[in-house]
């Protein structure tokens, strides 16, 4: 069984520009933004009291997405919220003033016209993308790579978007997304990965992901918890982790909890720079096999990456069986805890953690990072069953097994 690999970051500082993107004033007009919405609730924090104690923790939260706006993953709040930025800059408003009310109003397509927007996805970013598109009037175009599930194809065509498959990796169908806005009158291509000239539109995505994370740190503390001191959070381009870094980071500057960065094995560009570890991005290429899907991005967002280098403690790369392993934990809990439909890009966090606490292999990280009987984790479930064939292949059937070495 191929083992999960991991650093412990020790790249140099650079000046830290980018955590300012998340800091408390715009993650809070983001949240204003989302909760105009009707569709808009707290999504749960499963506290999983029993299966912490079976692992050697205080506690372990577990922010559950699959209830985010009906659409059963978290991405829906960078793609509307950047959306929303996009429309109130080229009128001249505050975002404040763009309400879902307004933004749904026939007022509002009179004043503002049709736009375009133009993205590439493994699936749940374009179908909030397409679904936002849809409820303000608009046009959606998107863009999935080689290999995307038909379930996340037709759920983004639902929504009234023109959906294609490429035979490219995600990366390219980017560069894809990105040209074809630029050839498109009041085309705008909304991705949550930046590049040198591309990044606007990325941070406020990344302050629309602040949401998530203001709800998450406020039901950790109405739980009785003070903080977590260890977050766990997966990376695909980096946009979700450095949000939630940058985030926390910037709550708690004095004393902020350990960050863990997981990514698929096979598109672990993160992990990479942080292993060449002089602060420089790296790129995977190639068709970037993996069952996380939503993890399968090859080349990082810069903004992310900064926040990241500069706060993460550890990346880790991480083999198909550990999200397999964290998929069927939480869907199966220990009895008391609640169950958490997790689907392959949400449950890399449950299989990560159970492996640094209960297998020997992985005690030289566990200690590194000071996980013991007084530890709060906090990790993210960012999606439900967006493929529920594989979702039960997986969890039902026994798919991608893991057989732990017996201590």
């Amino acid at each position: 069984m191929e083992k999960i690999k991991w650093v412990i970051n020790r790249m140099p500082k650079s000046a830290d520009t980018c955590l300012s993107i998340m800091d408390q004033a715009r993650v809070k007009e983001a949240r204003n933004f989302h909760q105009s919405f009707p569709q808009y609730s707290v999504t749960p924090l499963a506290n999983l009291s029993a299966m912490a104690k079976d692992l050697g923790l205080s506690h372990l939260c577990v922010k559950d997405e699959s209830y985010r706006f009906g659409l059963n993953a978290f991405k829906v709040l960078g793609g509307s919220f950047a959306m929303a930025r996009y429309i109130a800059e080229a009128m001249g408003k505050n975002v404040g003033e763009l309400t879902y009310e307004y933004l749904t109003s026939e007022a509002f397509r009179k004043e503002f016209g049709i736009a375009t927007f133009f993205t590439a996805t493994d699936g749940n970013h374009g179908r909030g993308v397409a679904w936002a598109a849809n409820k303000l009037g608009q046009k959606a175009v998107v863009h999935m790579p080689k290999g995307s599930s038909k379930m996340r194809f037709d759920n983004i065509a639902k929504e009234g978007a023109s959906v294609t498959i490429e035979e490219v990796n995600y990366d390219e169908c980017v560069r894809i997304a990105a040209k074809e806005a630029a050839e498109t009158r009041h085309g705008i291509v909304v991705q949550d990965t930046a590049w040198e000239g591309y990044e606007k539109i990325p941070s406020w995505i990344m302050q629309g992901y602040g949401t998530m994370a203001e709800e998450a740190d406020q039901q950790i503390r109405e739980a009785g918890i003070r903080k977590p001191t260890h977050v766990f959070v997966q990376a695909g381009v980096g946009s979700l982790a450095g949000a939630v870094v940058g985030y926390f980071a910037n709550i708690y500057p004095d004393d902020p909890p350990k960050f863990i960065i997981m990514e698929a094995e096979s598109a672990a560009c993160l992990y990479k720079g942080a292993v060449r570890n002089d602060g420089t991005p790296e790129i995977v290429t190639g068709d970037l096999p993996t069952i996380m899907a939503g993890l399968a991005c090859g080349e990082p967002n810069i903004l992310g990456w900064d926040i990241l280098r500069n706060h993460a403690d550890a990346f880790l790369a991480c083999p198909d069986w550990v999200s397999a392993r964290g998929m069927r934990m939480l869907a199966a809990p220990i009895p008391g805890d609640p169950g958490v439909k997790s689907g392959e890009s949400g449950a890399v966090g449950m299989g990560v953690i159970s492996a640094l606490m209960k297998e020997k292999e992985y005690a030289e990280l566990k200690e590194a990072l000071g996980l013991d009987e007084t530890s709060n984790v906090l990790l993210f479930s960012t999606e439900g069953d967006t493929d529920p064939d594989q979702y039960r292949r997986i969890v039902w059937e026994g798919e991608y097994p893991s057989v732990p070495e017996k201590e």
